[in-house]
């Protein structure tokens, strides 16, 4: 069901078509132009519909429950996609595609949420929204394992995620002599933790968090790296629709529907 655009929103929207209108101005559009222009005055890939690229699963953010995509990220674009009067359009893509830029560059889909960090090498290469979540990275091994911080991963194996800034993290801090083992997705990441394939795991902790299974694996170290996530554009083009979802973000802040998705997904 579509709902009304919000106020911010909507004058992001209108600041945005103005800037469109002039453009095609100056252009010499055609009148059948312009009007193809007023009907999606936010660029999408697919006028009328959102269409975000994400890496699925990435529990808690995004995966696939009763044949629906669920979690934070995909509650929080679901709201926003409500906001703009838009429908929303979901594609499972690989991370490492996604946060390269190549993916959203190609004009595959006009928006990524995946729980990508925003940083300045990342902005080379894309736009991103205002921060919607502040994350940690974390170390998550077996219960009663003899790892008990990044130190004790020397001459062991730890699982990362590839093109994250947790293996970022990772090849920067660990041990020399550690062996790191990349995985496409937390999809295969967290099986070769369970099947012994690896002795840790080092991601975001929410994820980790979400792979406790009753005592059977604990995260035994946190790292505060100041990361915030944001949802991510191709590089040029998408100033409207950059516009016109941070004042979604806004929106659901101050609404308090924002603190009520993340209660469902964080609250402890």
């Amino acid at each position: 069901m579509r709902l009304t655009i919000s106020k911010s929103s909507r004058v992001a929207v209108l600041l945005a078509a103005s800037a469109l209108a002039l453009t095609a101005c100056g252009s010499g559009s055609s009148s059948d132009g312009g009007s193809q222009a007023a009907d999606n005055q936010l660029g999408l890939v697919t006028p009328g519909t959102l269409t975000v690229c994400s890496d699925i699963p990435y529990p808690p953010f995004e995966f696939e429950k009763d044949g629906q995509y669920t979690g934070f990220d995909m509650d929080m674009v679901g709201e926003i996609a409500k906001g703009l009067d838009l429908e929303l359009k979901v594609q499972d893509v690989g991370f490492d595609g996604l946060q390269s830029g190549v993916v959203l560059n190609a004009g595959q889909c006009d928006m990524g949420a995946s729980a990508i960090t925003i940083t300045e090498e990342r902005k080379k290469n894309l736009a991103f929204t205002e921060p919607y979540y502040d994350s940690l990275q974390s170390l998550l091994v077996p219960a009663g394992s003899d790892i008990k911080t990044i130190e004790d991963l020397s001459g062991k194996s730890v699982g990362v995620q590839q093109g994250t800034t947790g293996e970022k993290y990772t090849r920067e801090n660990a041990p020399s002599d550690a062996e790191i083992r990349a995985y496409p997705s937390d999809g295969e990441l967290f099986p070769a933790l369970q099947s012994g394939g690896v002795d840790a795991v080092l991601q975001d902790l929410p994820v980790n968090l979400g792979h406790l299974e009753n005592g059977k694996y604990e995260v035994v170290q946190e790292f505060k790296t100041d990361e915030k996530y944001g949802f991510a554009m191709k590089k040029e083009g998408t100033e409207a629709l950059l516009q016109a979802v941070d004042g979604q973000l806004k929106d659901l802040r101050d609404s308090g529907k924002y603190q009520e998705i993340y209660d469902k997904y964080f609250k402890q």
